[in-house]
């Protein structure tokens, strides 16, 4: 309890809500840059390479470094806001939240529906696809016998085919895995803007702008980094980056608006609670989909890792280190 009083002597020491105002105002512009500079980095890097010997592998690297990136913002940033939120006095002695781990129980809630949701479109795409090029058997005994002869010339553009169809599975599967990790993310990012927009906190707010400048622009470059691999046409990747970079802002907005009409900041009781289910619920999507999706994935199921021997695995899990580091440093400050 002592705790808490402390805590709240503080938070009403630096209560200033012209300067807190001044500062998420200033926070729109800064974090909206930073955002698109994140998003774009690896997208523009991967069009350089693209068409050169080192494009695949180029982009495989920038895919790990992403995946890195993913795994650090679930466990080091999300999955701790969301217990520490719900573990808050305000929301910890009410009835059920003091008898049961719910940050817990909604990130587990989180990664079983983002492997529902991987199961679903999976099965949607293999069939649709396979709906697309029906087998067709051979009837005639004229047909059969053309095909006896004609086993050898037509046998590597048989397996050309086979290749193609594989390689257009696996870009859609990709492409599925980027729209669901978006979403993860703009769970996320919404939850972070309307957090900000709320809070009246000048000492809270002051290094949170520049914590999340930097936090935008590596969780921009991992997110970057799967569109770039997905291979979408320049609308779709243009509108994917444009979402992620607005919904920061857009949720700083959205929180000072929800303030300017309720008077509820970002530490009453119904604020934290619900801060705390939905980024339980979306470090339960980041988690899933970085180890399964992206991790998984590359190192264990990636012709061009197993092709390449071991040098690029070794750089893989360089950049994927480099990539949780990088963000898990900036736990420091935000």
């Amino acid at each position: 309890m002592g705790r808490c009083v402390t805590d709240t002597a503080r938070a009403l020491a630096c209560r200033n809500t012209v300067a807190a105002t001044h500062l998420k105002l200033i926070s729109l512009l800064v974090i909206f840059v930073t955002s698109v500079v994140g998003i774009s980095s690896p997208v523009l890097l991967a069009r350089y390479f693209q068409g050169k010997p080192a494009y695949d592998k180029a982009v495989l690297v920038i895919k790990c470094f992403a995946a890195g990136v993913i795994l650090s913002t679930s466990l080091v940033h999300v999955l701790p806001d969301a217990y520490d939120a719900l573990s808050d006095c305000a929301v910890a002695s009410r009835h059920p939240w003091r008898d049961f781990p719910f940050a817990g129980l909604v990130t587990l809630c989180g990664a079983l529906l983002a492997l529902l949701v991987d199961i679903t479109a999976s099965s949607h795409v293999e069939q649709g696809h396979h709906h697309q090029a029906p087998y067709k058997p051979i009837g005639t005994h004229e047909e059969k016998k053309l095909a006896e002869l004609g086993v050898a010339e037509s046998g590597d553009v048989g397996a050309s085919c086979g290749v193609d169809q594989a390689e257009e599975l696996l870009k859609l599967k990709q492409r599925l895995v980027s729209q669901v990790l978006e979403i993860g993310i703009i769970f996320h990012s919404v939850i972070i803007g309307v957090t900000m927009g709320m809070s009246q906190n000048q000492c809270t707010i002051k290094p949170l702008v520049a914590a999340l400048a930097f936090h935008q622009i590596f969780e921009g470059m991992g997110l970057g980094g799967c569109i770039a691999q997905a291979g979408f046409n320049l609308g779709t990747t243009a509108y994917m980056c444009f979402m992620f970079s607005v919904t920061t802002p857009v949720g700083i907005i959205l929180g000072m608006i929800v303030f300017s009409v309720t008077g509820y900041d970002d530490s009453s009781a119904n604020a934290l609670i619900m801060e705390g289910l939905l980024g339980s619920l979306s470090s339960g999507i980041l988690i899933y989909m970085a180890l399964v999706d992206l991790i998984s994935a590359d190192f264990f199921h990636n012709k061009l890792m197993e092709s390449s021997g071991l040098w690029l695995k070794k750089a893989s899990f360089v950049a994927l280190t480099l990539g949780s580091a990088s963000m898990s440093v900036l736990a420091l400050w935000a």
